[in-house]
């Protein structure tokens, strides 16, 4: 039985490290404990009828960028992942491949989805074997299978979830119960409950080795294809694999109903909000002014980073807000060269720039970092690019 937390009950997460998500891997890339090929297999051909919304939610933009793309991008990060295999409908092909390009995903193979879950994630696995369609990927040891259209995912719980799938053979996230589940029969009374401290709510991400999962979707019956959403239990149907279940962080929510976008969007706007890179240029000036500058908005909570040029903010994978100082007014192809450097980088998940002509200095400097963090946080797409004055 695969339970779900409802929209309405779930904590929005606020601490999400994704100011610090390149940590880990730089962290663990001499030491890291996953030296067997992993992949990922994001299952993204459904319609989101329950949003309401035209527009699957997928697709759906937060800030500016497709939701899938934020999912995408968590697994691209990691290093010890190789390949993300997106599960599309074919009438999203395009789009998707437009996203693909536009937001500079390398890892990224598109594959078309089945009229089901089930049958979508076995076309998904599909893309590493002899019978898969295209040029086929290198065949991972374990293959991670979660949700397009759940974001919030952190690399040490993904690191969990590898892991265990490698030695247990399947893994997978759990949340408790946040309600108590009841049986109706079909007149619609009540039946019989089950006791919640017995169950767990089936979250996404999931782990199997490889062969394990292609297997259990090899012997998949045709109800189980049509009916069936729970892969852990295929893994123990066909292959008599046992999952070992994982707690995951309340971040591993999903976005399923339309008020979620709004949640989702509230979740990124606050991570987002606590980084950022000051450029200074060669300007003696500038480079002064950013020591004051870095010091009022560290104050005000935010990690801070100064850099000379967008090249070397760029290559800091923590930094997502660009701001560029100057004594004197741009001119404007100045304002579009550096927007387009900061579009067109892949790691500038939220290319929004502030220039500030900063020509009263010091003294108005604790304004000017209360101005920032405020416009920061609002994320108002208006004022990308502007010159603002303090």
């Amino acid at each position: 039985m695969e339970t779900h937390e409802t929209s309405s009950e779930r904590p929005v997460e606020r601490q999400l490290h994704v100011t610090n998500e390149g940590c880990l891997s730089e962290l663990t890339k001499g030491r890291c404990p996953v030296n067997f090929p992993v992949a990922v297999v994001l299952p993204a051909a459904g319609s989101g009828e329950r949003t309401g919304l035209s527009t699957p939610k997928q697709f759906c933009k937060i800030i500016g960028r497709p939701l899938i793309s934020y999912t995408i991008h968590a697994f691209e990060r990691v290093f010890w992942i190789d390949n993300v295999v997106v599960v599309v409908a074919k009438e999203s092909h395009d789009l998707m491949t437009d996203i693909i390009h536009k937001y500079n995903h390398t890892k990224v193979k598109i594959v078309e989805g089945g009229s089901t879950r089930h049958r979508s994630i076995f076309n998904g696995l599909l893309a590493f074997s002899e019978q898969g369609v295209g040029s086929k990927l290198q065949k991972p040891k374990v293959v991670i299978i979660h949700d397009a259209v759940r974001p919030f995912i952190e690399e040490d719980f993904l690191l969990k979830i590898t892991l265990a799938a490698n030695k247990q053979g399947a893994s997978g996230a759990v949340r408790p119960l946040v309600s108590t589940v009841v049986a109706a029969t079909a007149g619609g009374y009540l039946d019989h409950s089950l006791e919640r401290a017995r169950y767990k709510a089936s979250e996404m991400p999931q782990g199997f080795i490889y062969d394990i999962i292609y297997k259990a979707y090899q012997h998949c019956s045709e109800a189980e294809f049509e009916f069936g959403t729970e892969c852990l239990e295929l893994a123990r149907q066909h292959c008599g694999t046992s999952a070992v279940l994982i707690e995951g962080p309340s971040s591993l929510w999903k976005v399923t109903y339309q008020r979620d976008l709004t949640s989702a969007e509230a979740v990124i706007k606050e991570s987002v909000s606590q980084s950022a890179c000051i450029i200074t240029g060669e300007c003696a000036e500038t480079q002064n002014l950013s020591t004051w500058m870095k010091n009022g908005l560290m104050a005000e909570g935010m990690w801070v980073d100064a850099v000379p040029n967008i090249e070397q903010g760029m290559s800091r994978s923590t930094n997502r807000n660009f701001i560029k100082l100057s004594v004197n007014s741009p001119k404007s192809v100045e304002i579009g060269e550096f927007m387009k450097m900061c579009e067109e980088t892949k790691d500038g998940l939220y290319p929004f720039v502030i220039l500030w002509d900063s020509s009263e200095r010091e003294r108005r400097m604790n304004k000017l970092c209360q101005m920032t963090v405020a416009l920061i946080r609002d994320r108002n797409a208006a004022f990308s690019g502007q010159i603002l004055y303090a």
